[in-house]
């Protein structure tokens, strides 16, 4: 069956702090609910914990890095979900039960099977 990543784009929050609370409840809803499906997937500490890197010079270039994101944005990679879905219909209807989707966005892509 194809794998699908759901990246989460929400409100750039401390999943580790109290307030953080209710939402986690909604994700662990989500989670006893599309168990069935779910492979893998983490949450992210906010983006200000981001280190960016570059390699100037292309292959063996310098070294290069920068505090934070790439870019600002309202809403924040926050979280991934690794699904295993019969098709991409399927993985949409499950990426719109993320809480994350509720106020957000999710970015479902299909994942390259290299053979394994």
């Amino acid at each position: 069956m194809p794998q699908y990543a759901a990246f989460i784009y929400a409100s750039d929050v401390d999943p580790t702090k109290p307030e953080a609370a209710p939402l986690l409840e909604d994700y662990n809803e989500f989670g006893a609910a599309a168990q069935a499906v779910i492979r893998g997937g983490a949450a992210l500490y906010p983006t200000a914990t981001a280190t960016t890197v570059r390699v100037t010079g292309g292959k063996g270039g310098d070294i290069v890095t920068s505090d934070g994101p790439y870019a600002e944005t309202k809403e924040a990679l926050t979280g991934f979900y690794l699904l295993e879905c019969a098709d991409l219909d399927e993985a949409v209807k499950v990426a719109a039960q993320i809480p994350g989707a509720w106020d957000g966005a999710i970015e479902v892509r299909p994942v390259v099977d290299f053979g394994k």
